[in-house]
């Protein structure tokens, strides 16, 4: 089916070739994705040039965890690439700050994304906007659908539904209620709070009020979620203290867990892994018939090097990564990471699709700590990774967990003073 994506955009995409150049010029793609090699060279590459005579690229990616140090080090010797992928909020605001990144506002194509998809890669005040977004990821719970059915368990839409399925599996012993450790930290806030905690804070009104200083951490809508998650650990399965992210990750595509808090990133690696079918069912809400929101988080955005000598032909690419042609071959060869244009796309995986479809059902925001929250030190996202797993543990309070991340918060961050 790939392969019937590829060839409907070859030939959807050379009716509207309009730009013929001269002399070929090639595009170079400086990116952290380096399992992507193949689905660049191999989908969308042919895609875009199929559309654009002229235009050559080639994606160049870098190991992710040296991608940044990899990207400033050619970027200040004049040898980066003409686009960059652009990782989301302050590393990629550091490089536009710094001259190396242009400003894209002005394309027609930034017209095709949301307020909340821009704002990963927007100046703070929203006037600059200097990459295209291209995916984020969504999260909720991923469950097994023959765990479910044996126990004649329906997928919750409430807290309570939630809790009466943790506790009925727990009950039964066939199986771990749910798979998440707290070894690694990063996953209690990740896969925990910021799951779970926008149906507190009601998403964008609350992240936002907090960045403005109308809202604190001591809130109610900010300490109830770990109120929550102080009741998640009676379900994780004994030895959840010692259990690594790769150990969760196991346990459910063996069988042995019913549920996984996942992020939509898990699709790929899960469909390849599990012998069983999947479902995936979004944040429970408080009540039947609340308005529900999830984390559909800005992972991936592109830009344009400053000092790109063929700036006229970036842009043209820059302004096909904002098209529904774009959106198509990226979703489907990529299955849970999602395009944030506004055109629709068909989306084949059902465990994808089912994520993607919360889009048309809730409000979607991103994760609390991430947009400027995170520059000072004490730093609110890592701090926020201990305070889920204490939650979890039941080592502090909810109460003590907010005091602590605001009193951290205000001693740098001049709104929250």
């Amino acid at each position: 089916m790939k392969r019937n994506i590829l060839k409907m955009a070859l030939a959807s995409t050379a009716l509207v070739a309009t730009t013929a150049y001269a002399e070929d010029v090639t595009l170079t793609i400086e990116s952290w994705r380096n399992d992507d090699l193949a689905l660049w060279q191999e989908q969308i590459i042919p895609a875009f040039e199929a559309a654009n005579p002229g235009i050559k690229v080639k994606f160049t990616p870098s190991a992710p965890a040296e991608y940044n140090a990899v990207l400033n080090s050619k970027l200040d010797a004049g040898s980066a690439g003409d686009l960059i992928t652009c990782r989301p909020f302050d590393a990629s605001l550091a490089l536009y700050e710094a001259g190396h990144l242009s400003d894209l506002s002005d394309m027609d194509a930034m017209n095709n994304f949301s307020d909340v998809a821009k704002s990963a890669w927007q100046t703070d005040d929203g006037s600059a906007s200097f990459c295209v977004p291209m995916a984020s990821v969504i999260h909720g719970f991923i469950y097994n659908k023959d765990a479910f059915s044996e126990l004649g368990l329906e997928v919750p839409t409430t807290e309570a539904e939630f809790f009466a399925a943790l506790e009925a599996i727990k009950a039964d012993g066939n199986y771990i209620p749910m798979a998440m450790g707290t070894n690694d930290q990063w996953e209690a806030a990740t896969m925990g709070y910021n799951n779970i905690g926008p149906n507190y804070w009601k998403g964008e009104e609350g992240r936002r009020a907090l960045i403005a200083g109308e809202q604190k951490l001591t809130d109610e809508q900010w300490v109830a979620p770990y109120a929550t998650l102080a009741k998640w650990g009676a379900y994780l399965g004994d030895g959840y203290e010692a259990q690594t992210y790769p150990d969760s990750q196991n346990l459910f595509t063996l069988g042995r867990a019913a549920i996984y808090p996942a992020g939509s990133w898990e699709v790929s690696g899960f469909n390849n892994l599990a012998d069983f079918e999947m479902g995936a069912f979004k944040p429970p809400v408080m009540n039947a018939g609340d308005t529900c929101y999830i984390s559909d988080h800005t992972d991936i955005g592109i830009g344009m090097n400053a000092a790109s000598p063929n700036a006229d032909a970036a842009r043209t690419f820059l302004a096909w990564v904002g098209s529904s042609e774009f959106a198509t071959i990226f979703a489907n060869a990529l299955p849970g990471f999602y395009p944030l244009s506004n055109s629709p796309v068909e989306i084949e995986d059902p465990l994808a699709k089912e994520f993607i479809s919360w889009r048309g059902e809730c409000e979607s925001t991103i994760r609390s700590t991430y947009q400027i929250l995170s520059r000072g030190t004490p730093n609110l996202e890592n701090d926020t990774w201990g305070a889920s797993v204490a939650a979890i543990k039941g080592t502090s309070s909810p109460e003590e967990l907010g005091a602590k991340l605001q009193e951290g918060l205000a001693s740098w961050y001049a709104p929250q003073q």
